[in-house]
């Protein structure tokens, strides 16, 4: 909670202080306080712009001396000079919360920048930096967060008020899921949604905000950017401003929120960059010596409190496909559902692109999803794993050299993989076929059919880009149906 929502005012006023920079070295900036007490760590500083520019926004990180703070500012520094001016509110950095919020496009600041109108000055402001809900407050999350998509429902289902990350290397489809998962949000849980685009081209939030407006989306969501041409210090502080708008939704106005963040590895990133300006000693792999207690301060502020949830889903670029990276095990310890996207599933055009076998949930267990839910998973992960053991005998040998049980395992394996394919919403414009969402009902008699033998003889191209098993059945029928047709002429 900030000073001014606990009634200090007055306190935050007796804490504003006016000093001068001394130095500035890039996005870090020196000031010198002396004669005025020294402004609190992560309290907001306004440096005056040259040219009648707006004043500079700045945070501060560290006490250099008795009257020396050192700053990282969230905007460019470019031509601030040595006795510049620089004043501290006494207060964090506080952003727009609540319904006025929906439908526009924030920075890190919270200042409106979709060429739209700004909102009211006495807009209620919430500080950036708060403490988690109360462990005795939280909620455990059980619920299932149907997301209509096949291999994510059965395979690595999502928790209502959890958290789930997508793990992948570059151009595999991270980008593409998260926007399908938006689309799952307002159609079928009429959720409020809060996009934080970390570190993404510009390019890809303006298809994003583009996308949002066409589909209808837009009005109940809330979109806040960093992106990859802002200084460090918006990248990294740029998620805590989309999870206090998200905080507001839960706790005042008693709303689910879907939180969705693209990309978490560029916080990180950004945390790595600030550090270095801070000249902090580097630790594992050059990464900041505070990496575990950084991605802990975001991630334990998601949770489930009352009836209410804040449902985390977060894009997370593994750095040359090597998921030993201490940026991805140390995000990865904090989420419920690990969804593993795989080049190799991409370069087969299977998608989404997801690894059934590395990606996992601890939401599948009999006692969360049901016997029948979990035994189905069980086996499909065992028949594909299967099929993936005897590949390079097939690739020597071909299948031929296989037994009739090890044949038909491969055989039902390879139509399994083709039926958890789907097409989504979001890629309609580029692949010509339209979204398919599917009850996790069907996904489970599909699969349950498939391993039975039901679908043994039928073409693996029926299974393909499909919803539920009817669609591949009717398709099988009008496949058949024309070969009888050729056969007779």
């Amino acid at each position: 909670m900030s000073i001014r929502e606990s009634g200090g005012a007055g306190q935050a006023a007796s804490m504003a202080a006016t000093g001068r920079v001394i130095a500035a070295r890039g996005a870090v900036v020196d000031v010198d306080f002396a004669g005025d007490a020294l402004p609190p760590i992560d309290t907001a500083m306004f440096i005056a712009a040259p040219d009648g520019r707006q004043p500079i926004l700045a945070e501060v990180q560290a006490h250099v001396s008795d009257t020396v703070v050192r700053a990282l500012a969230l905007q460019s520094t470019a031509g601030i000079a040595r006795g510049t001016l620089a004043h501290s509110t006494g207060l964090p950095i506080e952003v727009p919360v609540g319904p006025l919020t929906l439908g526009r496009l924030f920075d890190v600041s919270g200042t409106v920048r979709d060429s739209g109108a700004p909102l009211p000055r006495d807009v209620e402001r919430r500080a950036i930096h708060r403490a988690p809900p109360a462990l005795a407050a939280q909620r455990g999350a059980t619920r299932l967060f149907a997301t209509g998509i096949k291999m994510i429902d059965l395979l690595t289902p999502l928790a209502h008020g959890g958290k789930a990350a997508m793990f992948g290397g570059a151009g595999v489809g991270k980008t593409v899921l998260v926007m399908e998962l938006i689309h799952a949000m307002a159609e079928q849980h009429s959720g409020i949604s809060v996009f934080a685009g970390v570190g993404e081209r510009s390019r890809e939030g303006h298809e994003m905000l583009a996308d949002m407006r066409s589909s209808g989306v837009l009005p109940r969501a809330v979109l806040v950017y960093g992106q990859m041409n802002e200084p460090p210090g918006a990248r990294w502080r740029v998620p805590l401003t989309a999870l206090t708008i998200a905080e507001y939704f839960r706790d005042e106005h008693h709303q689910n929120v879907l939180l969705l963040m693209d990309n978490v590895f560029r916080f990180v990133q950004a945390g790595a960059e600030v550090s270095g300006l801070l000249g902090r000693m580097p630790s594992r792999v050059g990464y900041q010596p505070t990496l575990a207690s950084e991605v802990a301060a975001l991630q334990e502020r998601i949770a489930s409190v009352g009836e209410t949830a804040v449902t985390a889903i977060e894009a997370v670029y593994v750095p040359a496909d090597d998921f030993t990276d201490p940026a991805v095990t140390t995000i990865s310890s904090h989420v419920d559902s690990m969804v593993v996207l795989s080049r190799a599933q991409a370069a087969e055009g299977m998608y989404p692109a997801i690894d059934p076998i590395a990606s996992t949930s601890v939401l599948l267990d009999p006692l969360v999803v049901g016997d029948e839910h979990a035994d189905v998973a069980n086996a499909v992960r065992r028949v594909i794993e299967h099929q993936r053991e005897l590949q390079d005998v097939i690739a020597l040998l071909g299948i031929e050299e296989l037994g009739a049980d090890d044949r038909r395992i491969v055989k039902r394996a390879r139509r399994l993989q083709r039926f958890l394919t789907q097409p989504f919403s979001v890629t309609e414009a580029f692949s010509g076929q339209p979204g398919r969402s599917v009850a996790l009902t069907d996904t489970i008699a599909g699969c349950k059919a498939i391993l039975d033998g039901e679908c043994d003889e039928w073409q693996e191209s029926s299974l393909y880009m499909i919803g539920a098993l009817d669609e591949a059945r009717a398709k099988e029928t009008r496949g058949t149906q024309t070969g009888a047709a050729a056969a007779a002429v």
